[in-house]
């Protein structure tokens, strides 16, 4: 099976039911700096998740519904194959052979004031 593994970050979510539908590999603590542009929060609980192939839509629309709805955030997971980057109510499933179609996400984000540093996405990037 071609899993997806991706990361979420705690503060972002709204509601946190989700994380109990993923497998948490590893969990990272880190302090929020002032370029990460999020000064509500003193710091950032990263879970590095994977979730299967068959449960990727499923997790992304429930990520979408879970998101903050004060701020602007996004998630993403993704597999050799596609990468799906979610933001709240609008997810993209991104085919990684396609550069393309990164450009739209980035475009997407910085229109919601998301720092364009935050959504550099690459198909190269593993």
């Amino acid at each position: 099976m071609n899993s997806y593994k991706g990361t979420i970050i705690e503060e972002s979510l709204e509601n946190k039911a989700v994380l109990q539908k993923v497998n948490i590999l590893k969990t990272k603590v880190e302090k929020v700096v002032e370029k990460h542009q999020t000064p509500w929060l003193k710091q950032w609980t990263l879970h590095i998740v994977e979730i299967p192939e068959n449960q990727a839509d499923f997790i992304a629309q429930e990520l979408s519904q879970s998101l903050d709805s004060e701020h602007n955030w996004y998630a993403d997971f993704k597999n050799n194959d596609f990468h799906y980057i979610i933001f709240r109510n609008k997810v993209f499933k991104v085919d990684r052979a396609d550069a393309e179609q990164y450009n739209e996400v980035s475009k997407y984000g910085v229109s919601l004031g998301i720092p364009d540093y935050q959504l550099t996405f690459s198909p190269d990037i593993k």
